[in-house]
């Protein structure tokens, strides 16, 4: 008979391992977390997530106190301490770490610290951090959860010249003054909003002709106002040409609109999104199928190689920590199943997806936008509301943006949202609450909302689109 020295063994200790170790072990499997990084947390935990949030919580406070006059306050910033931001991030991401590390840690799975790398469809060797000797485990199955790292794109003199990534920002004590943001995604805004509430000068610089791609152009024109209003020079539909050192700062050059520009700056952030952490795992030594180094999974989340398993940002169509969570916990009890003899047939479902931007103002979606409800030739309605005519956000001075609401055009249900604006984050649970119900426009007006407040504005979109349905 076969020996193995574990029913799973999760290769990658973040948030999607974690989940996927916690949820196997609830299910009575022998499980193994092998994590090779220098710190147990993850990048949520570590370097993502909750350190630039942490961040941006200070950015946010700087910007209220620099419309203060607007409220009748006599009050103006006196400079801003980064060294004390940064430490106030350490503080809570030791313990945010310490916490994940104790879980790791309890005795509900066994923990090696190395770098596991694929032998055979059932084998893994183990190349420990400590130096000590290379040892390999078996398993009847696995669980691929290594997340993503930078990804550097092949830009003539970028890697030469230098150059920040977010992990820079998130743990520098002093700022440099000037500063071009190579990209648009979320971490490029993020960090562009940071960096200019605390006084630096901020040049974006974006490939795509919008921010945000992917997303409707309205919600990235929103933002693009909102960041040149503050000061921050924006340049979409770019071809960077070259980066390099220029007396002691660093010279962009890019094309737009077939003219050349020049940006000269003390430092640059390449923020220009993430690529699979999957170098090193071999893992053609397992057949386990990959494109562009992303591991392709089915909706069970498993690999080419049924047994063996993927979740979070090696394999996910959106690299956010809840999805990573959600996909490790179905992986999980899918090879329970599967090592029990039964189907694994637990499906992730992605119609409730949710993405969100921490930018000022801030962005987020749920569900359909009207480009995939086209493509799929779903009849839809839509209706939208801008905050600059809403009680509350008037109030609170924050009037930029606006919440978009989608429908099916014969049964009014709700099918997505939008929100760009104060709180978009924190605004847009209470649609994904009502479409995880299945909810139509028309039962969400009678839900009651307290007046005044934010949420609210949702129920002239939902109004104007049970209207329309009838």
């Amino acid at each position: 008979m076969e020996h193995f020295d574990f029913d799973l063994v999760v290769i990658g200790g973040g948030s999607g391992g974690y989940a996927a170790a916690r949820t196997a072990h609830g299910e009575g499997l022998k499980v193994c977390v092998i994590d090779g990084a220098e710190e147990l947390g993850g990048l949520c935990i570590l370097r993502g997530c909750m350190p630039s949030k942490t961040l941006i919580e200070s950015a946010n406070r700087q910007l209220v106190v620099r419309h203060a006059a607007e409220f009748g306050l006599k009050a103006t910033t006196q400079g801003v301490d980064v060294r004390q931001i940064r430490d106030r991030k350490r503080t809570l991401i030791a313990d945010f770490a310490g916490y994940r590390q104790g879980q790791l840690e309890d005795g509900r799975f066994v923990l090696h610290r190395g770098r596991a790398s694929f032998v055979d469809a059932h084998t893994v060797e183990v190349q420990p951090r400590d130096g000590s000797a290379v040892f390999a485990v078996r398993a009847r199955s696995f669980m691929i959860t290594t997340g993503s790292e930078v990804s550097v794109p092949p830009v003539p003199g970028l890697v030469e010249t230098g150059f920040w990534t977010s992990d820079e920002v998130l743990d520098a004590e002093t700022l440099p003054q000037k500063v071009a943001v190579l990209g648009g995604g979320a971490i490029a805004l993020e960090m562009a909003h940071y960096l200019e509430a605390m006084g630096c000068e901020v040049t974006l610089i974006q490939r795509s002709g919008q921010l945000l791609t992917g997303l409707d152009r309205e919600c990235s024109d929103v933002v693009r106002t909102a960041y040149e209003r503050r000061g921050i020079q924006v340049h979409c539909g770019t071809h960077l040409n070259s980066i390099s050192a220029s007396e002691g700062q660093k010279r962009i050059e890019f094309t737009q609109v077939g003219q050349t520009h020049t940006v000269l700056v003390d430092e640059v952030l390449l923020a220009m999104g993430r690529q699979p952490a999957t170098k090193g795992l071999n893992l053609e030594k397992a057949a386990v199928s990959a494109h562009k180094g992303k591991v392709i999974v089915n909706d069970r989340m498993q690999t080419s190689q049924p047994h063996i398993f993927a979740a979070g940002d090696v394999c996910s169509p959106l690299d956010v920590v809840h999805v990573a969570i959600q996909q490790g916990e179905i992986a999980a009890r899918n090879a329970a199943r599967l090592l029990r003899g039964e189907s694994a047939d637990e499906v992730m479902d992605y119609r409730l997806l949710l993405f969100g931007v921490f930018s000022h103002p801030q962005v987020a979606v749920v569900g359909a936008t009207t480009e995939k409800l086209r493509a799929a030739g779903t009849p839809f309605v839509e209706a939208s509301y801008p905050f600059n005519d809403h009680g509350m956000s008037l109030v609170m001075g924050e009037t930029d943006g606006f919440v978009k609401m989608l429908g099916h055009a014969e049964t009014g249900e709700i099918l997505g949202a939008c929100v760009v604006g104060p709180k978009a984050t924190e605004l847009i649970h209470e649609v994904t609450i009502a479409m995880h119900f299945r909810a139509t426009a028309r039962q969400f007006m009678t839900i009651p909302h307290y007046h005044p407040t934010l949420s609210e504005i949702w129920t002239y979109p939902a109004e104007e689109i049970a209207d329309q349905v009838g």
